[in-house]
């Protein structure tokens, strides 16, 4: 018998926070039973609602997915691309500061949840891979693009392959992640990592 104690609702506030309370318990249930295993009625049950009051919100478990992927990844990524787009630091100043810092966090973000997601069932669902490329990866591969070539037109970079390759950029970022979820219990600082990475890459391209 699962003598366990059930979720007790979490979130009961106002009509209009519905959306993104059930959002909020979604990514609690992925992160929990992973994506084919999580249940819209335990999403429901987390939440505090009914399931039909849930799907009234989300049709599909995708939909759900996807609901969370906007919520924990692509605010962030967005407000990242903005950064890059309106700094007033010089290049270096830029990619040792808040990009750093951006991917110093990511590894232990909830951001790293969902990469675990993707990793573990993406090859199932192919259009919530796709879905994350359109929305995520390729925004922020762009965006790392444009400003690479910025920096080439300023002067303050030469022009590479990291033009043509902007993941080379964001690779220290996703080595971390994939430690953590593989390597847990062998340690590794992250953070020296990324921040080494970046000391060769700026040595690298810097005019």
């Amino acid at each position: 018998m699962d003598s366990r104690v059930p979720h007790q609702p979490k979130y009961q506030r106002r009509k209009e926070d519905r959306p993104q309370e059930i959002t909020e318990a979604a990514f609690e249930v992925f992160a929990e039973k992973g994506y084919a295993a999580a249940r819209v009625e335990e999403v429901a049950q987390r939440a505090g609602v009914s399931k039909g009051l849930t799907y009234l919100y989300f049709k599909t478990k995708e939909e759900l997915f996807k609901a969370v992927v906007k919520s924990v990844v692509v605010r962030r990524v967005d407000a990242l691309v903005e950064a890059v787009d309106t700094t007033e630091l010089s290049s270096e100043e830029f990619i040792r500061g808040p990009l750093l810092e951006f991917m110093k966090h990511v590894p232990n973000s909830p951001i790293a949840i969902v990469i675990k997601l993707l990793i573990a069932e993406g090859a199932r669902h192919p259009d919530l891979v796709d879905y994350y490329w359109e929305n995520v990866v390729s925004k922020g591969l762009t965006a790392i693009s444009r400003f690479i070539d910025r920096g080439v037109e300023r002067g303050e970079f030469r022009k590479t392959a990291v033009n043509d390759l902007p993941q080379v950029v964001l690779a220290p970022m996703m080595l971390s992640m994939i430690w953590r979820l593989i390597f847990a219990k062998r340690e590794l600082d992250t953070d020296k990592l990324m921040e080494t990475q970046i000391d060769m890459l700026l040595a690298w391209i810097k005019a």
